[in-house]
């Protein structure tokens, strides 16, 4: 929405029903016929929520939100009685300025470039602080061909995959902003993203997405913007050590996988934006004494079905809408565990998403028209600490690994996931066919028995959770949707603690993002980012 001069009203239009498929340039229209606003009084508008309704299944609509300038000579007294408007003072388009107290010469350093660490960079470089951004994989170009060769080959390479390198694990995801945090951050996040290539829509649909195919241009505009303000990426360059000195950080050690060559950065700040799979950090910093503690996670199996029969329980028969592809979140508490749905992708494909040699990992992926035929989705189980052996804070990270190698050699040990049709998995027997779903997971698919794998009442909350989604997406528990195993990688097993000025136990060292415990998604990773970034600004 743009300023305009001698604006006196300023209103927001509420619950906006619209039952025809229109442009994004007509809703304005509706508006005004809905609300009895003239269009000539009309001076600016924006589109702020576009949801579905579809509890009614004979009867869908959307719901738009929308903000109007009106002329100064237009008569709102007759407008402000409706229950849907509310008159606002402004439309608050600032974000709080940050005090920059900072007067440390040496430059920060961030390692990992995922959404935690490259809104932290951004944040650095637009208040002045240039930042040397540590990334052990590649840019986010080279790095989906090494993606590609491994989906289509099976060859890993362990520093560029799905989990690490440019962008990190969410490059390669639905490029989901949904989150439960209330933060005007939020609005900060999407509007970077619209800023950098993401589609305007984000910015107002109920539950926005991006798609791996723009998020993979989106990053490459932020690396190249971070450059242009004074910011400097260390690609194929991984964090190994650190030097310190009286609990204060004073260098970081790297080495270069091009050059082979060892590295040290002397700093007084270290963000450790290091993601969720980054095993040899935590135990380095395990070992460095650094404060950690274990904490609750998930883990679990992907779920599959054709995506035809998501739309048909979420939306009905006939729809007259176009609708885009349905989705579903869903929960079940059980007697001694619970279970949850995770990252749910319409139209999307189960992706290999293994960091480490002899392990399976899986994920879900979506690119923004989400056109394919299945929908895919976590179920997951919820792990305490508690279930580990040992007092470690690593139990949790050893717990994922172990399950994961198991998941390995139950594929045949070729990269190649188990997966089990539901009839199968329920009745614990081996699947021997392929039915009407056909599995996405690429390199390929080994039939097998997930139960042989899974902890014992990790498959039981599993069963009594697919069971009681089938009364609430009706199909859930088709007996051809396939189970492909195993989903590890949810959050973070651990916590590494920070104070309130978001340092670790070690002086000038930031934890920050879902690798560190405080985040779960691109958004929350991306808030927390801002947030150390500001805690960085705002230390003498």
């Amino acid at each position: 929405m743009k300023e305009s001069e001698n604006i006196m009203s300023i209103v927001r239009l509420e619950n906006i029903k619209i039952r025809d498929d229109i442009l994004q340039s007509q809703v304005l229209l509706k508006a005004c016929g809905i609300f009895g606003i003239s269009q000539k009084y009309v001076v600016d508008y924006k589109i702020i929520k576009k949801s579905i309704d579809a509890r009614d299944k004979n009867d869908i609509f959307y719901n738009y939100s929308i903000i109007v300038k009106l002329q100064d000579d237009y008569n709102i007294s007759k407008l402000v009685k409706n229950k849907n408007v509310e008159l606002l003072d402004k439309v608050d388009e600032q974000t709080e300025k940050i005090n920059v107290l900072r007067k440390s010469v040496k430059r920060p350093v961030i390692i990992g470039t995922g959404p935690a660490g490259l809104f932290c960079a951004l944040t650095l470089v637009e208040n002045g602080i240039n930042p040397i951004i540590v990334e052990q994989g590649k840019r986010v170009e080279e790095r989906k061909k090494d993606v590609d060769v491994f989906l289509e080959k099976g060859k890993l390479n362990t520093l560029s995959n799905v989990q690490f390198g440019e962008g990190g694990a969410g490059t390669f995801s639905d490029g989901k902003l949904t989150t439960n945090l209330h933060s005007p951050l939020c609005k900060t996040v999407i509007e970077t993203f619209v800023k950098f290539g993401a589609p305007e829509q984000i910015s107002y649909i109920n539950k926005p997405h991006i798609g791996t195919d723009n998020l993979i241009e989106i990053i490459a505009n932020i690396r190249n913007y971070i450059i242009e303000k004074g910011g400097e990426f260390l690609f194929n360059t991984k964090a190994e050590d650190f030097e310190i000195d009286n609990n204060k950080i004073k260098a970081v050690i790297c080495s270069s996988s091009e050059s082979n060559e060892k590295i040290k950065i002397e700093t007084d700040a270290v963000v450790l934006a290091i993601g969720h799979s980054s095993r040899d950090m935590f135990e380095t910093l395990y070992h460095k004494k650094v404060d950690m503690e274990k904490k609750n996670f998930s883990i679990g199996v992907r779920i599959e079905h054709k995506q035809g029969m998501i739309n048909k329980s979420q939306y009905g028969e006939s729809p007259k809408l176009k609708l885009p592809p349905a989705e579903y979140k869903l929960a079940y508490h059980g007697e001694d565990r619970s279970c949850y749905t995770f990252c749910m992708c319409p139209g999307g494909v189960v992706i290999a998403s293994s960091s480490e040699e002899g392990t399976i990992v899986t994920n879900g992926m979506s690119t923004f028209a989400r056109d394919g035929e299945n929908a895919n989705s976590a179920i997951l189980v919820n792990i305490k600490p508690e279930d580990f052996k040992g007092d470690s804070p690593l139990e949790g990270m050893y717990f994922q690994k172990e399950l994961e190698e198991k998941s390995f050699r139950l594929g045949g040990s070729n990269y190649h996931a188990p997966i089990q049709r539901v009839e199968d998995f329920i009745k614990n027997r081996k699947s021997t066919f392929i039915g009407d779903v056909k599995p996405t997971y690429r390199p390929g698919v080994t039939l097998a028995n997930l139960q042989d794998i899974l902890p014992d009442f990790v498959t039981k909350t599993l069963k009594e959770g697919i069971i009681y989604f089938d009364k609430k997406i009706v199909g859930f528990a088709n007996p051809d949707s396939i189970l492909t195993g195993v989903e590890t990688r949810s959050s973070s097993p651990i916590t590494i603690k920070r104070n309130e000025q978001k340092m670790a136990s070690i002086e000038g060292m930031y934890p920050c993002g879902e690798g560190a415990g405080y985040a779960g998604g691109i958004m929350s990773a991306a808030i927390d980012g801002i947030k150390v970034a500001t805690a960085i600004l705002s230390t003498i």
